[in-house]
């Protein structure tokens, strides 16, 4: 007669040897390291791909600054000498002013125009929906098709600005031939299209603020003015500095309508840091010198960046 031995159950202490939580169930320190391993396993090789095509180039791009290069012959290292002559360079300093003008022009103006329409869109109207699409086509729309349009807009000779100015009997103008003139054009043609993103951030702020606090407001007798000034405005403190920090960072880089519309000019009027480099760089063959302007670019937009964080921040503090 056959005699059945029973197998004794494991214990705890088993359990814990083999890492695995009582019921042979994986322990969960194990269990969360192979989650974070799956993890990383799905987004490595997307990581890699955008570390690749970001972090390579800016590398690549610091070693050429310190080099003189023009694309054929053998690179020539030179140390610091093309940021150097870059501080001397008049041409590079106008760039910087045409840039800081722009940037003046825009991005309170960006900012500004984006929470007037949020607010005007923050309402139960009929077809609001189409309202907010149509306020957001431009955004999409590519910089070619913006700058074509712009030079159909402002042409001296047969723009639409000129024939309305016209219509009214005033003079007509140079608008992006005129040096004076040129730059303000290309403020409000990026407005045109760029304002749409401030308006859906701050459209999603104001969606976000709690309903209660509103309330409470217009129960303490509060008027729209002052409920929009104590309750709404600071709540959109955080999106303000976003918003204006993004901007800030798109207006320095500014090239594409420019390149469209006016190429530099009139008279380098409208030669921005950007085109300043891509002249450098890709007309003139100076890499070296390009590539410099570039990092001081990039220096300045960072500087900038962790001012006006530090400066929310501290506003932030003194608030509470």
């Amino acid at each position: 007669m056959t005699t059945l031995t029973e197998t004794p159950a494991p214990s705890r202490a088993d359990d814990r040897a083999r890492g695995t939580a009582p019921g042979g169930a994986p322990a969960p320190r194990r269990r969360r390291l192979l989650d974070q391993l799956t993890g990383w396993a799905f987004v490595a090789p997307a990581m890699v791909i955008i570390l690749g095509l970001s972090l390579f180039p800016a590398v690549w791009a610091f070693v050429l600054s310190l080099q003189k290069w023009n694309g054929f012959s053998p690179p020539k290292f030179v140390g610091l000498d093309n940021y150097s002559r870059l501080m001397t360079d008049d041409e590079f300093w106008a760039a910087v002013t045409h840039t800081g003008l722009y940037v003046l022009l825009f991005v309170p103006a960006s900012v500004l125009l984006g929470l007037f329409l949020a607010v005007a869109l923050n309402r139960d109207i009929a077809l609001i929906g189409l309202y907010r699409t149509a306020i957001f086509v431009p955004f999409v729309a590519s910089a070619a098709a913006t700058g074509i349009l712009a030079t159909y807009l402002f042409s001296p000779q047969y723009g639409l600005a000129n024939n309305v100015l016209r219509s009214f009997g005033l003079p007509a103008q140079g608008w992006l031939e005129d040096q004076g003139q040129a730059m303000l054009v290309i403020a409000i043609m990026s407005l045109w299209g760029q304002a749409a993103f401030t308006t859906v951030i701050y459209l999603a702020a104001l969606q976000d603020i709690p309903g209660d606090l509103l309330e409470a407001a217009r129960i303490d007798g509060a008027n729209r003015w002052q409920t929009f000034w104590r309750i709404v405005w600071p709540e959109l403190g955080p999106v303000t500095v976003f918003v204006t920090i993004w901007q800030t960072i798109g207006a320095l880089q500014l090239f594409d309508l420019v390149y469209t519309t006016t190429r530099g000019g009139p008279l380098d009027a409208t030669k921005t840091i950007v085109y300043y480099l891509w002249e450098k760089a890709f007309k003139a063959l100076d890499f070296g010198s390009g590539s410099a302007a570039a990092y001081v670019l990039f220096a300045a937009t960072l500087l900038i960046t962790i001012g006006m964080v530090v400066y929310s921040r501290r506003r932030n503090l003194e608030a509470f």
